[in-house]
């Protein structure tokens, strides 16, 4: 996030979407709707009417996919009818031209046929947003989920520059993240491209900084592979052991079948975790993990804030923190690694090699945190980035996207499109939930459908129905539900029966490599 959820409170206007935040993220939607009871606008953008919907002011039921073609109808009437800050992109932005050049090409009525949105409704969206200054927009994996969600990103970005909403309080672009401390273990470095800290890996005086505190002769200098790419390597022998850790790639990667094929052709499997998943069944080592009560450490939330974590009971058996662990196989390797605790880690070696964390030490953060970058130990931390509209890279980059379809569209065989997302109930794979007894509350999966497709294929509220891929089926429960529009199909990923990802189509962001859960073609029968 560039922006902070203490800012929420008070803003004037939030734009949301791609974001079942009521759902995925109860607590940062409970802001929201408290500062809409404050007087604040809220505009909701989704293909379903979640709940957030009903607190909205405007509510834009977009087609599945269709999210740059919409951004860039409501950027064709902001510049068509001179409403943008025409004083901040000058003194701020770049490429202006490019933009224009690329919105034009979306006149109202265009990306009204594309996105299903009414024209009236874009225009309104447009004018709402030119009026009231600064606005926050808000998204989550409904605009990332895509093979086009970098370019999804990149259209957000553009219409918050056009309004001259980023660098400003209860402002800017807010991406909520998809798991627990996503942004921590970016932060640190669990992306192929970067050190901790964001520091590109093609830097030679980077990597000379960290060969020097790592005691190494050579660190790489190109990007590693991203986790389609590895778990593609399985099967060739390209990648021949893998290192799975924390993550139920067995229910959560799209395509499970495929995902099955790679996971039992690796050679070898080392799966570090907290409990059995559908993943460990793949392993030739599992290393018993504690849990984040377990042991001393830290998260990083949406906003960019380093919070402790603290230790509140001791790990079962032979569960070991994972700082142990790591350092444990290091020392197998060749390796002496000196901290003793995540208090040292954090002291001795993040804050002192990472700038951006360079004045966040273990002692500043016994309270509520602080928020990088934060360089010094003078400094209070980061409320909002780019303040005044002054960029890291020095000027704001406009983009002319072009809208592209999903990778699989409905047709006649496969006549719905089916989008995926989270429940409030459950949380991703259910290691965690599914022992908490929370299966009580939601005891299975199910397809929500809209009341006129229920209608047209004779299915009943909590019958039976299967749903067909092209890479598999599933036999769940109906839902009929007004939330769904006609022609789509919504599930989640939560259970191993009814797992949306037996569906799913594994296509990937080319450059990002997310896959795009949102969108694939599926049919529905009813069982008999």
């Amino acid at each position: 996030m560039t922006n902070s959820f203490k800012e929420f409170e008070n803003a004037k206007l939030f734009f949301c979407i791609g974001t079942n935040m009521t759902e995925a993220h109860p607590v940062a939607s409970y802001f929201v709707k408290r500062a809409v009871k404050k007087g604040a606008t809220l505009i909701v953008a989704d293909p379903r009417r979640q709940p957030l919907a009903d607190h909205a002011k405007i509510f834009a039921q977009i087609k599945v996919g269709s999210d740059i073609a919409f951004l860039n109808g409501i950027m064709n009437v902001l510049i068509a009818e001179d409403l943008y800050d025409k004083k901040y992109v000058e003194e701020n932005c770049e490429d202006f031209d490019s933009l224009k050049a690329m919105v034009k090409e979306y006149p109202v009525e265009k990306a009204s046929k594309l996105s299903g949105v009414p024209v009236e409704t874009i225009v309104e969206i447009a004018r709402t947003m030119a009026s009231i200054k600064p606005g926050m927009l808000c998204y989550t994996l409904g605009i990332t989920e895509h093979t086009c969600g970098k370019n999804n990103v990149m259209s957000t970005s553009n219409l918050q520059m056009l309004l001259g909403n980023i660098g400003k309080q209860c402002g800017g672009v807010n991406p909520l993240r998809g798991q627990n401390n996503v942004q921590g273990a970016c932060d640190m470095a669990a992306l192929p491209a970067v050190f901790p800290g964001y520091q590109s890996v093609a830097d030679p005086a980077v990597r000379e900084k960290f060969m020097k505190a790592w005691k190494v002769a050579s660190l790489p200098d190109k990007p590693g592979l991203m986790i389609p790419d590895m778990m593609a390597g399985l099967p060739t022998k390209k990648v021949r052991a893998f290192y799975i850790f924390g993550e139920n790639l067995a229910n959560s990667e799209p395509n499970i079948t495929h995902v099955e094929h790679e996971l039992s052709s690796a050679e070898f499997i080392v799966c570090n975790d907290i409990f059995p998943t559908e993943t460990t069944r793949f392993a030739h080592v599992v290393l018993p993990a504690a849990a984040w009560c377990e042991d001393e450490g830290t998260f990083t939330s949406s906003e960019r804030r380093v919070n402790r974590v603290r230790k509140i009971k001791e790990a079962p058996g032979m569960a070991k923190p994972n700082w142990w662990i790591f350092k444990e196989i290091a020392k197998r390797m060749g390796q002496e690694w000196q901290s003793e605790g995540a208090g040292e880690i954090w002291d001795n070696e993040i804050s002192m090699l990472a700038p951006a964390y360079g004045g966040i030490k273990y002692s500043r953060i016994e309270q509520d945190g602080l928020q990088w970058p934060c360089p010094n130990v003078e400094h209070p931390g980061t409320e909002f980035l780019h303040r005044d509209g002054k960029f890291s890279r020095g000027k704001g980059l406009f983009k002319g996207i072009e809208w592209t379809p999903p990778a699989e569209v409905q047709d006649k065989e496969y006549p719905f499109v089916l989008s995926t997302g989270r429940r409030l109930f459950h949380y991703h794979t259910r290691t965690q939930t599914s022992r908490a007894g929370l299966d009580m509350i939601l005891p299975e999966e199910t397809a929500d459908i809209s009341p006129a497709d229920a209608e047209k294929l004779n299915i009943a509220n909590g019958e039976y129905i299967r749903v067909s891929s092209r890479r598999g089926s599933v036999k769940v429960r109906a839902r009929v539900t007004e939330q769904i529009p006609g022609g789509m199909v919504w599930m989640a990923f939560h259970f191993r029966d009814g797992n949306a990802n037996w569906l799913t189509n594994n296509v990937f962001d080319p450059e990002t490599k997310t896959a795009e859960y949102k969108a694939c073609a599926v049919k529905l029968e009813k069982e008999r």
